[in-house]
């Protein structure tokens, strides 16, 4: 017995325990290490008539014996290559042929340790070669880091046959399951589907043994054997686009990622650049159930020529488009010797960013092309953009402020912060938004008044980050956004202020006394031009608007500082309650009191906020009826 060239033990033991995180990968690593060596042979063929070009890999499951065998009809090895490739451990066959040929790219092994991989579930390997060329056969064998044996054996055919031994259930693995036909048959299509050359084994089938049965005879089947060719073999995003129909590019998504729903977009393209690579993306039509949790795992199949290296790359993908769901495939990734991970982190970067700017390029022509449906995407998946907008301190704002959109007030529907500004009139100042809970009770506010009746649109926002994207924003092509509740709207005239600037003067005690009423529930009480139907509304002076103060709220945390707007009781100049109001604080100041109260309520309820102590509410209230 030969022992490895290595320290054989120590790197053996580390790479069954350390470097493949799951036992299933060995079948990958020798598949692939299988189609490597078809691609030696297929090289060859191409100055050689000769050899035979009938290529096929095949796995040979014995439940009775307990082992699995792949065999394949690839280049082979003679006895030296034997010695030097599997005797060597980290030795690559695959690595040196790629350094000789000019296509470098399409070769999957390179580091010669996946073969090990197999002795995770296998007590004892037996790998028979014949060399393409060479009249001798030999046959490798080993049971492990103890060392392994070379010996001339019978092989007609030119190939390798890997035969393994499979280790005896343990209290935490069942190996026999290597040779249940269903497992593998996952095993191939999840790891190995898009191997170029078929992947055959043979597999039971049922057909009706009764075909010509009389009327009224039972049905009887029969079970038969059938080799049947297990994998895709061409990838769908290795097609042209021109050669793939829509019920393809539909039926892919459903097998592959289980949803039944149509995607709501198909983005397929090619990219040549300091990283080549293919992408193939969809857009799902609604989001998964458990698409806003914390357990949801954003991701892209991550392929290297067709093998599949990570189920789910979240790298690959800024989670404000986590919710995109495709494949990616690259032949220039450098990957580590347990091909489960990228070597280097600048490959994955360089597709990562590249893979941005084509999905927002991507969505800005579905937006000009189909604008429905972009809408209808906006609506189902415009939340995530707009935390993309916020988050990082705006740091991606600038990428994605061209994809969101608003409610619009004059055009009944979604419509981009561009089209608003195309749209604004030559003396109009600012962006005007306003937030609230729902677009009814957003087009109701008191506050929106003033705006509309000037003919001006607003921008409604419902959602709870609204607010902070258009705080994070501040302006868009140097127009400021303006919150319909801000003191200064600057829609009123010099004269039109100094109007009501001497209107409060007037009226100082009367709003003095409403403030001492409230206490600390309000900054001031003070006269408003902005309402026109409406007897009273809130809004905030400083930076915390009444949304946001609702937001955190929402949140109930337990900062020792809440965020609390600095809210302001707004009276309608023009609206008879100021009458009431003076009538009442000449003949009752007390009644005033009661009055401030009920009307600071129906403000907050307006507002969609809670009021602090609804029992004095009803109280007052009743008081205020009876009257």
């Amino acid at each position: 017995m030969k022992e490895f060239k290595t320290q054989s033990k120590r790197i053996l033991d580390l790479m069954i325990n350390s470097i493949y995180t799951n036992k299933e990968i060995f079948l990958r690593e020798l598949i692939s290490n299988a189609s490597d060596a078809i691609d030696k042979l297929h090289f060859i063929s191409l100055t050689d008539d000769k050899v035979n070009s009938d290529f096929k890999i095949e796995i040979i499951p014995d439940a009775q014996n307990k082992t699995l065998t792949i065999t394949d009809n690839g280049i082979g090895m003679n006895e030296v290559e034997l010695e030097n490739n599997l005797g060597t451990i980290a030795e690559s066959g695959t690595l040196a042929f790629k350094s000789e040929q000019k296509d470098k790219n399409e070769l999957i092994g390179q580091f010669g340790v996946g073969f090990y991989s197999a002795f995770m579930v296998a007590n004892k390997i037996v790998v028979e070669s014949k060399a393409y060329g060479s009249d001798t056969a030999y046959r490798w064998e080993s049971e492990g880091a103890d060392g392994y044996e070379i010996t001339p054996c019978d092989k007609d055919s030119v190939g390798t046959t890997i035969t393994l031994y499979l280790r005896d259930k343990d209290e935490d693995y069942d190996y026999a399951q290597f040779t249940e036909e269903y497992y593998l048959r996952s095993l191939i299509k999840k790891y190995s589907d898009y191997i170029r050359y078929p992947i055959v084994m043979e597999v039971s089938k049922t057909k009706l043994a009764n075909p010509d049965r009389a009327e009224g005879e039972d049905p009887q089947y029969e079970t038969y054997r059938e080799t049947e060719t297990l994998n895709t073999r061409t990838p769908l995003w290795k097609k042209s686009k021109t050669e793939i129909t829509a019920e393809e590019y539909d039926g892919f998504y459903t097998a592959k990622f289980h949803d039944y729903d149509k995607p709501n977009k198909v983005m397929h393209f090619n990219i040549e650049g300091s990283v080549n690579y293919t992408a193939l993306l969809y857009i799902p039509s609604n989001p998964p159930v458990n698409y806003y949790q914390k357990d949801y795992q954003k991701g892209l199949q991550l392929y290297c020529n067709g093998v599949l290296i990570m189920d789910s790359c979240a790298d690959l993908l800024p989670d404000y488009f986590g919710f995109i769901k495709g494949v990616i495939d690259s032949s220039d990734l450098s990957l580590n010797i347990s091909r489960e991970m990228l070597q280097q982190d600048r490959q994955l970067r360089a597709i990562g960013n590249s893979l941005e700017k084509k999905i927002i390029a991507e969505l800005k022509k579905y937006m000009q092309a189909d604008r429905d449906g972009y809408d209808k995407f906006f609506a189902q998946f415009g939340l995530t953009l707009k935390f993309g907008v916020y988050n990082s301190f705006g740091l991606n704002k600038e990428k994605l402020k061209d994809l969101i959109e608003f409610y619009s007030s004059s055009e009944k529907k979604l419509v981009t912060l561009s089209e608003y500004v195309s749209r604004m009139q030559p003396d109009q100042k600012y962006i005007f938004y306003a937030c609230g809970d729902g677009i009814d009770r957003i087009d109701a506010l008191p506050q929106t008044e003033l705006i509309k009746d000037k003919g001006y649109e607003i921008l409604y926002m419902p959602d709870s980050v609204d607010e902070f994207v258009a705080k994070t924003l501040g302006s868009f092509e140097d127009k400021e956004f303006k919150s319909v509740g801000a003191k200064d709207l600057g829609l009123e005239s010099e004269e039109e202020k100094e109007k009501i600037k001497e209107k409060s003067d007037e009226n100082k005690e009367l709003f003095d006394l409403m403030k001492q009423a409230l206490g600390d529930e309000v900054k001031e009480v003070r006269l408003s031009n902005r309402m026109k139907s409406n007897a009273v509304c809130l809004t905030a002076d400083g930076e915390v608007s009444l949304e946001m103060e609702k937001v955190f709220k929402s949140l109930k945390t337990n900062a020792q500082m809440p965020v609390i707007a600095e809210k302001v009781l707004e009276i309608n100049a023009n609206h008879k309650i100021l009458d009431k109001l003076k009538s009442l604080y000449k003949s009752n100041p007390d009644e005033v009191k009661k009055y401030a109260k009920l009307l600071y309520a129906t403000a907050l309820i307006t507002e969609g906020m809670e009021i602090e102590n609804p029992a004095e509410f009803v109280t007052t209230l009743g008081d205020v009826l009876a009257e």
